[in-house]
């Protein structure tokens, strides 16, 4: 049995472990389009490719990710810390008990932008309380989550420096089955790797995403060059040093590898980085249609002379194909020029635009070609793409919503105020610590809190990580809780 391992090293990082369902029925080709001669290709004796200085051109610009988990969760009933530095001295004795011990995951990311911008995987950073980036040079930062697209297991971070090395995107619609690639990351936290082969396949669905996210997008690039865990977002490089693919999983029935890796084309990557940057999130489009691949017996069945192309199954209320007049039984074989063979091309090709984007499709309809012009919409409905968000407070980071304590329960507890917990949602606090509705905040550090105003105004010049004191009403007890803040 085949199984499909996310490639991630990682303490408290979740590893998957999928069922490559009907992989050998599914091999999906994308079209081939003719690419430049190779500008940076060597070769020595006897023929035989020199990759030395596409590695050169690489190396700098892939670096190393450590994601810590679960940093610093602690509970106490019986002993009040007598300092800040008590509670987060991770070396030392802590004056806690049940401390949670930190967790570690490791990665790849590849530099982007000389300012600092980095691409890398979501599973690599996905939940972690700290982010912390090496270069090549050894020279390591903190790193800022700014974004994150589950549905491609992308994500950009980024590290306060300038004029660093970069790797220009290539154009990965341009890549070749069988053309030379080298793939650059950390496998098994062991710095800095090369390691080479050719690609196998593209629009490769191997259904590791979509178990996760029906929106999930699968368009890889498949290649044979050794990708192991750690190099979960490392980069895949042409002979030209350009950058065609961030390596994310592998197929494995050991964990390591066993002969095929899989990269998000560049194409896709350049996307959702550039929508992160600008807008907060990724801005997506949907055609709005129930689809599958149309093979030899579909097209049988539908008595049509092509066996490759997109089968519409059916369309979704109000979605862009229906309003634009798409009808179930098509076949859509372009998109804006591009042949496309395949589900997970077309989900691609799409994937890359936003709301408001027109995409022009040729479809087959009744044994004649036909061209419609499609308004891209959200899912929602609307072709609007949405605002960058305000940047959050870490009152927000909280995740809880307070209300004022009543009188009554003041003076049942003995004590002089606080703030109450009316409800729990996702963030910091659900995230590490068992605090729920009911809990009495009393203090925050050395700041005493007899109002929900006074929480927000504790934690607004808060660093680091900061300590909650409070109690349960219906248990009487004092606890203390702290967790990393930034």
């Amino acid at each position: 049995m085949i199984t499909l391992l996310i490639a991630l090293v990682g303490g408290a990082a979740s590893i998957g472990l999928y069922k490559l369902a009907g992989f050998d029925k599914k091999e999906i080709i994308f079209q081939q389009v003719t690419s430049s001669p190779s500008t940076l290709t060597r070769f020595g004796e006897g023929g035989l490719a020199d990759f030395t200085i596409v590695a050169e051109k690489a190396n700098p610009a892939v670096v190393h990710i450590k994601s810590t988990f679960g940093s610093t969760r602690t509970s106490e009933r019986r002993r009040q810390p007598q300092s800040l530095e008590d509670l987060f001295d991770l070396f030392g004795e802590n004056p806690f008990e049940n401390r949670r011990i930190p967790q570690q995951g490791a990665g790849s990311g590849v530099i982007i932008s000389s300012d600092g911008f980095i691409v890398t995987n979501n599973h690599v950073i996905d939940n972690a309380d700290q982010v912390e980036v090496t270069l090549y040079d050894k020279r390591s930062y903190k790193g800022t989550i700014i974004g994150t697209d589950p549905s491609t297991d992308l994500a950009l971070i980024k590290i306060n420096e300038k004029d660093l090395p970069t790797l220009p995107f290539g154009n990965s619609d341009a890549v070749r089955v069988g053309e030379w690639v080298v793939a650059v990351g950390n496998p098994f936290n062991l710095t800095s790797t090369v390691t080479a082969g050719i690609v196998s396949a593209k629009a490769r669905n191997i259904n590791i995403l979509r178990s996760q996210d029906n929106s999930a997008i699968e368009s890889f690039i498949q290649t044979d060059a050794a990708v192991n865990p750690g190099n979960s977002g490392g980069a895949l490089v042409n002979m030209n040093g350009e950058l065609i693919g961030i390596n994310t999983a592998i197929a494995s029935q050991t964990g390591s590898f066993a002969g095929y890796s899989f990269a998000v084309p560049s194409n896709l990557v350049k996307k959702v980085t550039e929508d992160i940057k600008k807008f907060g999130s990724v801005q997506r489009g949907y055609l709005g249609i129930i689809i599958r691949n149309l093979d030899a017996k579909l097209a049988k069945e539908l008595d049509l002379n092509i066996t490759e192309g997109v089968y519409v199954d059916s369309l979704m209320a109000n979605g862009s194909a229906a309003a634009a007049g798409v009808k179930p039984q098509d076949v859509i074989i372009k998109v804006d020029g591009t042949p496309v063979k395949s589900v997970p091309e077309l989900q691609e090709f799409v994937g890359r635009h936003r709301p408001g984007d027109v995409v022009t499709l040729l479809l087959i309809r009744d044994g004649k070609e036909k061209e419609i012009k499609v308004t891209l919409k959200t899912r929602e409905g609307s072709t609007e793409v949405a605002k960058k968000p305000v940047t959050q407070t870490k009152f927000d980071l909280l995740g809880i919503e307070l209300e004022k304590v009543s009188e009554k329960e003041l003076k049942r507890l003995e004590i002089e105020g606080g703030a109450k917990v009316k409800s729990v949602g996702r963030g910091k606090i659900s995230k590490h610590t068992d605090i729920r509705e009911g809990f009495i905040i009393t203090r925050i550090g050395n700041k005493l809190i007899k109002s929900p105003e006074d929480v927000v105004k504790a934690l607004e010049g808060a660093k680091g990580g900061i300590m909650i004191e409070g109690i349960h009403p219906e248990e009487g007890e004092i606890r203390y809780y702290a967790f990393g803040i930034d």
